[in-house]
């Protein structure tokens, strides 16, 4: 015979494991009796299967009629508390006094601060399948998951690091850019490929290219061209006028000293620039880029490509000295 636990006093809160119909009838009725009610669901609203039908048996009642009025009531219920993307993990204790452990997935959108108003799904250029309409429509990466969602708040899926940003060194988030391409959002794209790389023209032309060895398409077929990709796309922005470089503001009084401008210190004079420090370059050579513009072969790595990608990063506020050679660090 188990040993019979000593009685103790029930603790004042409850908790409701699924957000579909019957969770939320659940919840509102604990709340009324004035408990304190954790509502946890797995997807990023509550509704559950419900929520996809258009007519309920027997009655042929709207689906929806009959579950908006109550996930209206739980959303703003003062007792009821929703925790979305999150699943019950671990369950301690005895009936009235047991601990939960919650995961729960990040949403990547502040719920107190989004308002609904979508425009990050219009600027989203990930398409992906709708589960809510089984599949048989797409939406973006970032979404609601039904018009009336509650919370009505978006967010964005996840599913970790892509393999190819995995195995680039810069980390680059080609995913991200090779979506934009698609869209024909070129000027976008390269935004996206400098937050990692402030050398795209360079790479795509002389990068080896270790993302298309880690891409999962090369299971199927072929890897994605992705190093032809990212010379496509800055050979199609580049033919255009070169825009001016906003100057990043100045927000620390230190001066950052950097020996050498190939593309290990330009790199770094740009992120500290970014940060706010002022960042002087000093190298010996007569111009900037290091073996890239002496090593490189011109009909490989055309000078002007490297010169405009340089005047991007210096033009951010980096101060550059040439035929500056430095012998004495004390």
């Amino acid at each position: 015979m188990t040993e019979r636990q000593p009685d103790r006093a029930p603790v004042g809160a409850a908790l409701v494991v699924g957000g579909g119909i019957g969770g939320m009838q659940a919840a509102l009725d604990l709340a009324e009796a004035g408990l304190k009610v954790y509502l946890v669901e797995r997807q990023s609203a509550i509704g559950g299967h419900m929520a996809q039908l258009d007519k309920t048996f027997p009655t042929n009642d709207c689906a929806m009629c009959i579950m908006s009025p109550k996930m209206v009531d739980v959303g703003r219920h003062i007792n009821i508390e929703i925790l979305t993307n999150a699943e019950v993990v671990d369950l301690k204790g005895q009936a009235g006094d047991f601990t939960a452990t919650i995961g729960i997935k990040p949403r990547y959108i502040d719920l107190d601060k989004c308002t609904g108003c979508g425009d990050c799904a219009e600027a989203c250029p990930i398409l992906l399948p709708n589960e809510y309409e089984e599949g048989l429509t797409t939406r973006r990466a970032a979404h609601r998951l039904y018009p009336q969602a509650i919370p009505h708040a978006f967010a964005i899926d996840k599913l970790g690091m892509a393999p190819c940003r995995d195995a680039c060194p810069t980390g680059q988030r080609a995913q991200g850019y090779i979506a934009l391409i698609r869209e024909g959002r070129y000027e976008e794209a390269l935004r996206v490929i400098k937050e990692d790389n402030p050398f795209p023209a360079i790479c795509g032309r002389i990068c080896n290219h270790r993302c298309e060895d880690a891409c999962n398409r090369g299971l199927v077929d072929h890897p994605v061209a992705i190093a032809s990709l990212k010379r496509f796309v800055t050979d199609k922005v580049y033919a255009n006028p070169r825009a001016p470089v906003e100057r990043a503001p100045r927000t620390r009084p230190e001066t950052v000293a950097i020996v050498g401008a190939g593309p290990g210190g330009l790199t770094a004079a740009q992120d500290l620039v970014r940060l706010g420090y002022g960042v002087t370059v000093f190298d010996a050579l007569p111009v900037a880029g290091g073996m890239l513009r002496v090593g490189v072969p011109e009909y490989r790595l055309p000078a002007e490509l490297i010169q405009r990608e340089v005047d991007d990063i210096i033009d951010l506020g980096v101060e550059l000295k040439l035929n500056t050679r430095i012998e004495n660090l004390e």
